[in-house]
């Protein structure tokens, strides 16, 4: 028996348009991209992919459209991914994008952003390096030296951002990337306050209500070092210490995902 309600509700999904440029628009055929409703329809609809893949005694995950199968040998994999592709439009007359399909390692291919590791007898998932490169991509634009904002407006964007990749990659083995990554945004945080000090006067005058005497303040104020070199430098190692810069609101992603992962 059909369930009218929920019939409606998808109708009224469908129909409701989508904004571009601030302006409604009619959509006259598929689901608006990035909407609840697309992965909702999904998952009704390829319930018969996933019982024809179970019928096969396949292992696979899939979420939404988005689906890995895992064999054993790549010509196994090449044939299912054939077998698969043939069901999908015949059956479901769905169109398979061939270019982003495809037969891989699963320690090398990215699902939902993640990757397969394994190591001997142990195995677990981690972020895909291209997702790693994405998140190093946004911090780079968040910290970029030429932005014209306060330090903490800074921390609070990052913040914000840190705390959201980091609860969505929670279930992944990260301890020792996260001890890396650490230490590469206290760099960047370090270059941005380093270029906020333009002058020789103001660094002198800064280094020294963080504790350095007169000699050492100015012998570093005068420093010609380059901003990312004087980042990885004792001239701010010792001054904007780690403790320092967690003071000023810099959230430690290591102690935040001991935290999550209890």
């Amino acid at each position: 028996m059909a369930d009218k309600p929920l019939i409606s509700l998808i109708r009224k999904f469908l129909k409701s348009g989508v904004m571009e440029g601030g302006l409604a628009s009619p959509t006259a055929q598929g689901a608006p991209q990035g909407g609840p409703l697309s992965p909702v329809l999904s998952n009704i609809y390829l319930d018969q992919f996933d019982w024809m893949l179970e019928g096969r005694g396949l292992k696979f995950v899939r979420h939404a459209d988005d689906c890995n199968i895992y064999m054993k040998s790549r010509r196994a994999a090449e044939r299912v991914m054939q077998s698969s592709a043939r069901f999908l439009e015949g059956e479901l007359k769905l169109k398979v994008n061939r270019e982003k399909s495809r037969v891989g390692s699963p320690l090398k291919l990215k699902f939902l952003g993640f990757s397969l590791w394994k190591i001997g007898d142990r195995s677990g998932i981690r972020p895909h390096e291209k997702s790693l490169r994405r998140f190093k991509d946004k911090v780079i634009l968040i910290t970029k030296r030429n932005r014209g904002r306060s330090v903490t407006s800074i921390l609070i964007e990052l913040k914000r951002y840190v705390r959201g990749w980091l609860g969505y990659y929670r279930l992944a083995s990260l301890s020792a990337r996260l001890r890396d990554l650490d230490g590469w945004i206290r760099s960047r945080i370090r270059m941005y306050i380093w270029k906020q000090w333009k002058r020789v006067r103001t660094r002198f005058a800064n280094l020294r209500r963080l504790g350095q005497g007169k000699v050492q303040a100015w012998k570093w104020a005068n420093t010609r070092k380059g901003y990312w070199r004087t980042a990885h430098s004792q001239i701010l190692s010792m001054t904007l210490t780690n403790q320092h810069l967690e003071g000023l609101g810099l959230l430690n992603m290591s102690k935040l995902y001991r935290e999550l992962a209890s």
